[in-house]
């Protein structure tokens, strides 16, 4: 069977909707999910999104970022526009970098309960100085409990190139 059923897709209601509306303030109620069909699998899903913003909450100025969501489906993945609505709902929330990308796995981990996710954010520079915050998780019980802990330690070990500065 290629396609997915009416079931699989049944929370699936903003693809294809005409006039999309866009949330300014936080929302995470914009998130959708459809069924994985390759639970025997384990395989990454990654997501960039280069145009996110949020607002400081001092200052109010606008920050700009590349977010990076990578994740090991168990039952459940999100859907694209859904996560881009939702991503886009930070638009005017203020919050710090780091709570920014914490309160993003936190609320995909609530959705999806994934195997294993992390978000990075590489923020823009403001006053001269760049924050790129990093977090993650492993389904406790499983590998990726470990594999999460592995690519805490290690994750900045050997920088990747930026290109988003």
């Amino acid at each position: 069977m290629s396609g997915r059923t009416d079931k699989e897709l049944e929370g699936v209601t903003l693809l294809g909707e005409k006039g999309t509306k866009y949330k300014y303030d936080y929302d995470p109620s914009v998130l959708e999910t459809f069924v994985n069909k390759h639970q025997d699998n384990d395989y990454f899903v990654k997501f960039n999104c280069p145009e996110f913003t949020s607002l400081c909450p001092k200052t109010g100025q606008p920050d700009f970022a590349t977010i990076y969501i990578s994740y090991v489906p168990d039952k459940l993945m999100v859907e694209s526009k859904s996560l881009k609505l939702y991503l886009f709902s930070f638009r005017n929330h203020g919050d710090f970098h780091e709570d920014c990308v914490n309160i993003i796995m936190k609320d995909l981990i609530k959705l999806l309960a994934p195997k294993y996710i992390e978000v990075w954010g590489k923020f823009t520079p403001r006053g001269g100085i760049s924050i790129d915050p990093y977090c993650n998780y492993g389904k406790e019980g499983t590998k990726w409990k470990e594999v999460a802990e592995k690519r805490l330690f290690y994750h900045d070990m050997y920088p990747e190139r930026i290109d988003n500065r």
